[in-house]
């Protein structure tokens, strides 16, 4: 049990355990909505998105936070006037927006000293490197998206499943998609700082998307996730460790190779209920 243990043993091993599980169980409330809501798109975007108000930050000497809060905001407006001003659907919104968006970031990061440097910490962040402020931004974060989840959760759903009923039953669906919005924005800009946009996203889609595989009940899918997505970075901590390999990386891949691993194991058990029924009928 050495192997499992020994990682732990420095305290900053212990602190990005903290800050990995608290981003794990923001993004199991937040990332089911995105998922089952098919805001996958949208949500990658919003990650890489806030990378131009970061990089400015950066450039100007003041909060990242606040940077990437503007860059997130910026980016919705966007979307929306697209969507509102043409006949394209949102999805040609945060196809322009997106790519608009990481190239400006990529091109003022590109100004900075340590260019390089400046865009892999974004990307990647530094898990290793967390401090207890970090930790505690993140445990508000999850704080309010657990709070603002339940006080929503009946509207959520009834966006999720029928906006057409949503609003007949005068639940204000686009108000509630403003709503998810910010929470979503929230998570990405509470977690990015500490984990990096890769882990960020990874986190927001596959345990969420693993759990969707597994449960059909929303809270059983935002608890499935959390679980999931704990266990990935704690799993990913140990190989980083053991194997030398970067710690926010090796916990975004857990995830996707698990989503993988029940797919594959869900299609196989798939088949063999329909061999065995095809066998069933044709033997009566």
């Amino acid at each position: 049990m050495d192997w499992l243990i020994d990682p732990f043993s420095h305290a900053f091993q212990l602190r990005a355990l903290v800050a990995g599980s608290l981003a794990a169980v923001v993004f199991a409330v937040v990332g089911t909505w995105v998922v089952i809501r098919g805001m996958t798109f949208l949500g990658d975007a919003l990650v890489h998105g806030v990378i131009p108000g970061i990089a400015l930050a950066v450039l100007f000497d003041f909060n990242v936070l606040l940077g990437a809060v503007g860059a997130a905001l910026v980016m919705i407006a966007g979307i929306n006037f697209v969507h509102r001003q043409t006949e394209f659907s949102e999805d040609t919104g945060i196809g322009l927006l997106f790519a608009g968006m990481l190239s400006v970031g990529v091109i003022l990061i590109s100004t900075t000293p340590n260019a390089s440097r400046t865009l892999t910490a974004i990307l990647f962040g530094n898990v290793l490197a967390v401090s207890a402020s970090d930790i505690a931004v993140l445990a508000a974060v999850a704080v309010v998206s657990v709070a603002g989840t339940m006080l929503l959760f009946r509207r959520l759903v009834a966006l999720s499943f029928n906006e057409r009923k949503a609003e007949l039953l005068g639940l204000n669906p686009r108000a509630t998609h403003a709503m998810l919005l910010v929470l979503i924005t929230l998570a990405i800009v509470g977690s990015f700082q500490t984990v990096g946009t890769l882990l960020v996203f990874g986190l927001m889609v596959g345990p969420p998307a693993t759990a969707a595989l597994l449960v059909r009940r929303i809270p059983t899918m935002m608890i499935t996730a959390g679980a999931i997505g704990v266990f990935s970075v704690v799993t990913g901590l140990v190989i980083s460790y053991h194997a030398d390999t970067s710690g926010s990386a090796t916990m975004a891949l857990i995830p996707i190779v698990l989503f993988f691993t029940v797919l594959g194991a869900k299609t196989v058990t798939t088949k063999q209920r329909s061999s065995e029924t095809s066998v069933k009928n044709s033997a009566t």
